[in-house]
């Protein structure tokens, strides 16, 4: 296993070669979805989409995305 030196010279290098690539790290902050209290927000949320015609709308247009996507393969 590598030590925590080589490690941090392997990440600099790699970071190195992204920005020499026109690139620049970001980091995001994203919800745990593995929290109970995710879970029982995205229950109250799709409850709250329950019957909503412009949800049905969007739903219709997903799967008929999707459909055309799963051709192209």
């Amino acid at each position: 296993m590598p030590s925590t030196h080589e490690s941090t010279g392997k990440v600099a290098r790699h970071r190195e070669r992204m920005r020499a690539a026109g690139l620049r790290p970001v980091q995001f902050w994203v919800p745990d979805t593995r929290s109970p209290e995710f879970a029982e927000q995205m229950r109250q949320q799709c409850q709250n989409l329950k019957g909503d015609p412009a949800e049905a709308d969007v739903l219709r247009f997903t799967e008929e995305a999707a459909t055309h996507v799963e051709g192209w393969a």
